[in-house]
């Protein structure tokens, strides 16, 4: 069977790892994932990612635990493929009023929502995180 939405499984094996306290997920790889995953590492979520060279390559997330709790509280997809979310440069909104932090698929990479607003570019508003 096919996978439909593949972000959003990344997202609830993320999030299932965490509530398991699990140290890493494993997943498919894709260039979206692993954008993401950057962004995610860049951001202070997560300890870091792998990809592996196989065949069928697979992305590894190391996650990041602070005093014994998840430090990502929230992670949950805005677009899907059945709606698909588009924002404007302007239209942007924060993620938790300032405190979150929203993944932005652009037509210059995907990046923040605080990056994007500074890029003074729109997109797809892939997930948000908190």
């Amino acid at each position: 069977m096919t996978m439909q939405d593949p972000i959003a499984d990344m997202l609830t094996r993320v999030r299932n790892a965490q509530m398991a306290s699990l140290k890493q997920v494993a997943m498919p790889s894709s260039r979206v994932k692993t954008a993401i995953c950057a962004v995610l590492e860049r951001e202070g979520y997560i300890k870091g990612y792998s990809v592996s060279e196989d065949a069928k390559a697979e992305l590894r997330v190391y996650l990041k635990y602070h005093k014994g709790r998840p430090v990502i509280e929230e992670i949950s997809r805005v677009s899907r493929p059945g709606l698909r979310i588009y924002r404007g440069k302007d239209d942007i909104a924060r993620a938790r009023g300032g405190l979150g932090t929203a993944v932005v698929s652009t037509n210059k990479g995907v990046m923040t929502d605080r990056e994007a607003r500074a890029a003074h570019v729109g997109g797809e508003v892939l997930c948000t995180v908190f």
